[in-house]
């Protein structure tokens, strides 16, 4: 039962009222002044310069002593720390330099600490660390922080200070009293709050509290009842997890159970606030600043607990002190159960508690210090070697890291001959100890797996007598026998080695450590960690006391579309295998937004994937698309197209048939929103089955639309209309009636038409409720989805006025941001787009004439990414341009031009955060703008419609001139379409064809040994931009996809078509078995057996010519031969990587192909190959066009052919002499009874005249057909000469293209 909208309404203020009495500290000023009155020996330091600079002076506004503090030059990691003499809630900090010098802070970091030890890092919003200071000695930089912590000690460690003096600085801090109730368990015990009643049902919850952990594991609260209802929040290996469920004793599956988990590194002994509201089923999960939101799974709205609800563990029921799981350990404060602070009346023993074990009131905190190794290649801790214990030594420590490599000790041993060395480290996750010397390993053990997860792992070595014994955590002991007994040298290394040893004391086989460690022991002896930073022991280098700076970058995953991320100590990476998606982030999909696009990439019809949203968040979609005729019709099936027999339903028990198709419902309006036009035939068949009841016209059977709503028109009428196609033709069985089935006759009669309203389609169900009566069926068809055009693709506007613009909306891309479209110009200069915010904005212009230049601001400062071409930009031809921003990484892709990229820092602010509108075309000063035309404007998967916006916007106007400004199909096959001054003309260069439209083959014949080999060229190096890391492939470019066609005709079998090798050994091969059958070959890893598939079994080696499409996306292989369409899938995902030649015929000398494959590659191919394509490779244009070139060998006699164009013909005529011979078979016979001699004649007789008609029409045809090849050939050689320098110079880029570049071959 669902509450009405204003009990729901008013049941939800109550819940918020609730909310704000929990939280109360948010809603009271908490501003006050809380360093002015403290003493002098509040404030502390790491050293002064002088006894006047001392940290006492550091007071805001103090002018008296030095006018504040400065460490000594020598302190190699200064800092000030304020000591707020209890536990505060601090809200702001502000800070000065010193008075009256040139001293002071710049940057700072801010830790904060409950004892003065253990310090945690405050973090900005984008957890980012650093602070900005000031700029002069006496203004004030106050910083509020984003959220209020609760802490007794703070300390500003400066980062960045004065260029021309020293640090200088001086500090406040602002909040108010914090009160605290505090519970302290021990692994062993728990609180339980009783009820009065035996069960507590309620259907609101609030609970909150915060804890610090010093495990990894254990139970805060939990409850259950009887009917099957429960909570339960606890720690899982450093997260928290929350399982709720309400009432259903039948949700017991473990993929039914709800269980929400949120945080990492939990166990860090450091305070965490949890809240928990719950109204019915929807729930808000809060942990820190992250909240989650979800609905329960479960029947009902409360959640009904037994007797009690437990904190800090699980007790067995009448077995007081033990447990069920394990307990927490640790301290709670301030928790609160609806109300209730159960630590109060804990504290007060009231009767509703009861306390379990030892439960304290105040929080003991464990004197730990530990140290951060921040550098993988320069951090260390070196200590002397303590007194040696008896046959011996011994060391222990705890570690937690995300490296998967890593030193952790090297200790240097005693030896007579060459220098030994006991080495343990994390090699590929697992912990290795090694007995070696510098160059020889003489015995090794290891432990665990994934020791590199984050969590903290105890290892202790032990030497005792001829035995070396590593334990890791609670595993078994692993054990190194020697031959003879270890003795170390003076010092044990921990973490890495001095950069400057240039003697053999220290051996690191691996990099330095990253991460934290803590608890060192050394011949039982504990390492102060604190008297080494003190300069008193040891000495290291690049390390941080007192704190573990760890943090999990996969936490809040910026890894899109499901991608699996995984980390090191500073970075993290995203896994896109699988996913359809590519780019560091997976955020772009690699597959075309629609059918359109493949036609005009150049492919025919077959199953594809298509990805309407792009870089959105909806999944690709599995599609057939029909390229055959003039409009690409996209194809979506579902599971029913059968026709379907229905008997016996009423409209009380009516039949319901569902379509299930291969997209969920946001994909198909996804799609059918790109789409032109979407139609559906659907056809009802009856025998005394009507839609309509005669006498009130309500619907008897109807059908379900896309979003669930029942539609009563059928098809071929509009919406609204209850009625059929016959009406509207006049043509109704009985025209009294609107539809063919309301005659009620028992004779078969159908209703059949095609629905066209985009807005319901697809059908979802189809619903008949009148085939009950004696005599009564109904039979119905539903056909695909099919839609055609892309609405988007040619959505062009015209920008004539400079100060004219577009306005959208702000981008609401905080994270991930791609904007996409065409450009063309004759303007030198010009802003596309720009998008402003308080302090961030992006930015992509036409900087200059050869130049498009990318800009942007995050809050680390402008970021500048410029592509410029070798050839003008504003030469009135249509450019693509697509610029990224994602948390990685900045990238700018202009037409086929070298990709710029540039890396994102590690630890720089992630949000991208802007206002005001989206200006495309200009900019709100209305400087700088465009002028010429930009289309198919795409920004995060959502199209702009430019031209609706332009019919109300001065200055610009929608479409745009010229011939190659619309959408039709003037260049094919790849072919680009070039703008002239009168007229257009076609660039063939990349596309297998030629002629003036790209549409003519060509072909070449191959004699026996012949071959010709495209060596691809190393991919562009990306120009790189500023100091920024750079990449050498185009993200654009997927190396997990492969577009392959080709035409051959034959009599040799076996035979090798093609193949395709990279450097790393991997193929893909297409040939002609000993039976002529064709078999694909892909061999995507050296180390596995290669994927064989044979889509053919006949032979193909029988003179014909046969046309072979082969689409690989990821691990789906898409094939067609001829008209025969069959999709495979590969044992595994795997790139082509470092692609190294293509050839066509013979192959000799590889050693990496398999028997079968070398046997055909030594056989090689004769006949004759037509129009073959690899992805943006046309290798036999190549080998036309580029005779001498280095790219491009050939081997044998070649000759130019038009096996092609003839194989055409041949079609043409079969089909023709076929459509004759159809004809004659539907001739209807009016006099059957004719003599048989006549009936022979007469055929004799037709059939020489057919013979003749079609001799004649075959030599009218050759001779056409000639004359028309002769001219084109001449129009061509024209054509050739004006491109071929053009394609000579782009031959050499190829590379470097994107490999399925969406619609720049017009």
């Amino acid at each position: 039962m669902q509450l009405p909208k204003s009990r729901a309404f008013a049941a939800s203020l109550m819940l918020l009222s609730v909310l704000s009495s929990a939280l109360c500290a948010s809603h009271y000023s908490c501003d006050g002044s809380l360093a002015s009155l403290l003493p002098a020996t509040s404030f502390q330091s790491s050293s002064h310069f002088s006894d006047s600079w001392a940290a006492y002076f550091a007071k805001l506004n103090k002018k008296d002593g030095g006018g504040g503090w400065s460490p000594e030059s020598t302190d190699r990691s200064p800092w000030l720390q304020v000591d707020l003499q209890d536990r505060m809630e601090v809200t702001a900090v502000a800070t000065q330099g010193r008075h009256g010098s040139r001293d002071w802070v710049s940057a700072y970091m801010l830790l904060y600490s409950d004892t003065g030890r253990m310090w945690k890092q405050y973090m900005l919003e984008d957890n980012v660390g650093r602070i900005v200071g000031n700029v002069n000695p006496d203004s004030v930089v106050h910083h509020k922080l984003s959220q209020s912590i609760r802490t007794r000690f703070l300390r500003f460690v400066p980062l960045e200070w004065s260029p021309s003096g020293r640090v200088g600085l001086r500090v406040a801090v602002y909040g108010c009293a914090y009160r605290s109730y505090v519970a302290d368990f021990d692994g062993r015990s728990s609180l339980l709050y009783r009820f009065n009643q035996k069960s507590m049902s309620t259907v609101k919850d609030v609970i909150s509290l915060r804890f610090k952990s010093r495990q990894a594991e254990g139970v805060l609260l939990h409850g259950e009842g009887q009917r099957g209802d429960y909570i339960t929040l606890e720690l899982h290996r450093g997260r928290l997890a929350l399982h709720l469920n309400l009432d259903d004793s039948r949700v017991r599956s473990s993929s039914a159970r709800m269980v929400i988990t949120l945080g990492s590194l939990l166990d860090d002994l450091h305070w965490h606030s949890v809240l928990i509201e719950r109204f019915n089923k929807q729930v808000n999960f809060t942990l820190d600043r992250h909240t989650q939101h979800f609905r329960t799974k479960g029947d009902g709205d409360s959640l009904e607990v037994d007797y009690e609800l437990s904190f800090g563990g699980i007790p067995l029921p009448g077995k007081p002190g033990t447990f069920i799981r394990r307990n927490f350990h640790g301290c709670m404060e301030n928790l609160y159960y609806n109300g209730v602070n159960v630590i109060d009346l804990a504290k007060r023993r009231k009767p509703q508690i009861y306390s379990v074990g030892n439960v304290t009131f105040s929080c003991l905190e464990p004197q730990l210090v530990a140290a951060t190794f921040q550098s993988s290649s320069s951090s260390f801790l070196s200590l002397p070697a303590p007194a040696q214990i008896l046959d011996g030594f011994s060391v222990r420590l705890q570690f937690r890291t995300w490296n998967p490599d890593g030193l952790l000790l090297s200790s240097p041993l005693i030896s007579g001959q060459e220098p030994r060395y006991l080495i343990l480290q994390i090699s590929s996750g697992r912990l290795h100890l090694t007995h070696q010397t510098s160059t020889l390993k003489m015995s090794e053990v290891s432990a665990g797996q994934r020791v590199n997860d984050g969590l903290w792992h105890s290892v202790s070595l032990n030497a005792r007598g001829l035995q070396i014994i590593m334990t890791l955590d609670s595993e078994p002991a692993s054990t190194i026998q020697l031959k003879s007994y270890l003795e170390p040298k003076n010092k044990h290394y921990f973490g890495g080695c001095p950069i400057s040893q240039n003697d053999s004391s220290c051996l690191n086989p691996t990099m330095a450590f990253q991460g934290c460690v803590r608890l060192i022991l050394v011949n039982n002896q504990p390492v102060d960690l604190l008297s080494v930073q003190q300069g008193h022991l040891g000495s290291y280098n690049q390390l941080q006391f007192d704190l573990c700076g760890i943090r999990d970058r996969c936490l809040y995953n910026f890894c899109e579309h499901g991608s699996r991320c995984s980390q090191t100590w500073s970075s993290f990476s995203c896994d896109c295998t699988g996913t359809g998606y590519s780019g560091a982030t997976c955020h772009n999909s690699v597959y075309e937004a629609s059918c359109e696009h493949y036609r005009l990439a150049g492919s025919t019809s077959g199953y594809f994937s298509i990805d309407p949203d792009g870089s959105g968040p909806l999944d690709p979609i599995q599609v057939y698309c029909n390229i055959t005729g003039s409009k690409v019709w996209t194809v979506v099936r579902h599971n029913s197209s059968n026709a379907v027999r229905v008997r016996g339903s009423t409209l009380q028990k009516p039949y319901v048939g569902w379509f299930n198709y291969s997209a969920s419902s946001e994909q198909l309006k996804a799609l059918v929103s790109l789409s032109e036009h979407c139609e559906q035939r659907i056809a009802y068949h009856c025998r005394r089955s009507r839609l309509f009841n005669p006498w009130d016209s309500s619907p008897l059977s109807w059908w379900v639309d896309r979003r669930g709503e029942k539609r009563t028109y059928w098809g071929g009428i509009q919406p609204g209309v209850q009625q059929c196609s016959c009406s509207l033709e006049e043509n109704c069985a009985d025209m009294n009636y609107f539809c063919n089935c309301d005659a009620d006759r028992v004779s078969w009669e159908n209703d059949t038409g095609v629905l066209s309203y985009k807005e319901h389609l697809p059908v979802r169900e189809i619903v008949v409720g009148d085939t009950y009566r004696l005599g009564s069926e109904a039979m119905y068809v539903v056909g695909p989805l099919q839609c055609f055009g892309d609405k988007f693709l040619w959505n062009a506007v015209s920008f004539y006025q400079a100060a004219s613009y577009l306005q959208f909306p702000a981008l609401q891309v905080e994270l991930s941001l791609d904007v996409s479209f065409y450009f063309k110009t004759a303007s030198p200069s010009g802003i596309f787009v720009e998008n402003m915010g308080i302090r961030d904005f992006i930015r992509v212009e036409l900087s200059s004439p050869s130049a498009v230049t990318f800009s942007f601001n995050v809050g680390d400062g402008p970021v500048v990414l410029t592509v410029k071409s070798p050839v003008p930009l504003n030469d009135r031809q249509w450019h693509w341009v697509r610029a990224e921003r994602n948390v990685k990484e900045a990238c700018l892709q202009v037409d086929q031009l070298p990709l710029r990229i540039i890396e994102t820092p590690p630890d720089g602010h992630l949000r991208l955060q802007l206002g005001s509108q989206l200006f495309v075309g200009g900019t709100t000063t209305r400087q700088r703008g465009f002028l010429g035309c930009i289309r198919a404007f795409n920004t995060n998967g959502v199209n702009l419609d430019l031209e609706e916006r332009a019919k109300v916007t001065p200055g610009v106007s929608s479409g745009c001139a010229g011939h190659c400004s619309s959408s039709a199909g003037l260049c094919h096959n790849r072919g680009k379409c070039i703008e002239k001054s009168s007229g257009y003309m076609c660039d063939c260069t990349n596309s297998a064809y030629g002629g003036p439209s790209c549409t003519e083959e060509v072909s070449m014949s191959f004699e026996r040994g012949a071959s010709v080999t495209y060596i691809f060229q190393e991919p562009f190096s990306v120009i790189q931009n500023r100091s920024a890391a750079v990449l050498s492939v185009p993200s654009q470019y997927s190396k997990t996809r492969d577009n392959m066609a080709l035409s051959f005709q034959t009599t040799q079998s076996p035979a090798m078509l093609l193949t395709v090798n990279t450097l790393s050994q991997q193929y893909v091969a297409i040939i002609l078995a000993r039976n002529g059958s064709l078999q694909i070959w892909y061999k995507l890893h050296k180390e596995k057996r290669p994927d064989v598939f044979i889509p053919i079994l006949s032979s193909l080696a029988d003179g014909r010519l046969h046309r072979v499409h082969i689409q690989r996306e990821g691990k789906d292989v898409f094939v067609q031969v001829d008209h025969e369409n069959k999709k495979y899938t590969l044992s595994y995902d795997a790139a082509f990587n470092s692609m190294k030649s293509l050839t066509l015929g013979k192959v000799t000398g590889s050693d990496v192909m398999d028997d079968e494959v070398a046997h055909a590659g030594s056989k090689g191919f004769i006949g004759c190959f037509s129009s073959v394509q690899y992805n943006h490779v046309a290798p036999l244009k190549a080998a036309l066009l580029n005779r001498g070139s280095s790219l491009v060998s050939i081997r044998g006699h070649l000759l130019e052919s038009n096996c092609g164009a003839l194989a055409d013909l041949s079609t043409s005529v079969s089909r023709l002499d076929h459509g004759e011979e159809v004809g004659k078979d539907n001739e209807h016979h009016e006099d059957d009874s004719q003599p048989d001699s006549a009936v022979i004649g007469g055929v004799v007789t037709a059939a020489v005249f057919s013979s003749l008609c079609v001799l004649a029409v075959m030599t009218r045809f050759l001779y056409q057909h000639r004359q028309a090849q002769r001219t084109a050939r001449l129009q061509e050689k024209e054509h050739q000469r004006s491109l071929e320098a053009a394609y000579r110079a782009e031959f050499h880029l190829h590379n470097s293209m994107r490999d399925s570049m969406q619609e720049y071959y017009i």
